[in-house]
């Protein structure tokens, strides 16, 4: 996965915006006002491909066990965030799941309102 694929991924599903609200190098992905994934852009410009993405506490853990490409959310929340590296083994398709689970993840945690609008979109 480069970085316009996972850009692309991440901006074609439903209520996602893009922004820079940390520093110019950290790129966050929304959906409807709350983060799903974040990266930094300097890294990928290193070859160090990392992604930040919300997760099932538990599942978490667990992947942090199967995954010593999934490692506990820098700087975020360890319970609830892993830190994804990409250029390791993990198989994109994979990746991509995971993208997708941190998003529903989010989702599912929206008010019964934003998942309304959420719909309507």
């Amino acid at each position: 996965m480069n970085i316009e694929q996972f850009r692309d991924f991440c901006l074609h599903k439903k209520g996602v915006t893009e922004h820079f609200p940390f520093d110019e190098v950290t790129l966050v992905f929304k959906v409807m006002g709350k983060i799903f994934a974040l990266t930094a852009l300097d890294g990928w410009e290193k070859g160090k491909m990392t992604i930040n993405l919300k997760c099932d506490p538990v599942w978490a853990e667990a992947l942090r066990i199967e995954h010593e490409e999934i490692r506990p959310g820098w700087h975020m929340n360890k319970r609830h965030w892993n830190t994804i590296h990409l250029n390791r083994t993990l198989s994109e398709v994979f990746a991509f799941q995971l993208i997708s689970h941190s998003y529903e993840q989010v989702v599912s945690g929206l008010t019964k309102k934003k998942q309304e609008e959420l719909k309507a979109l």
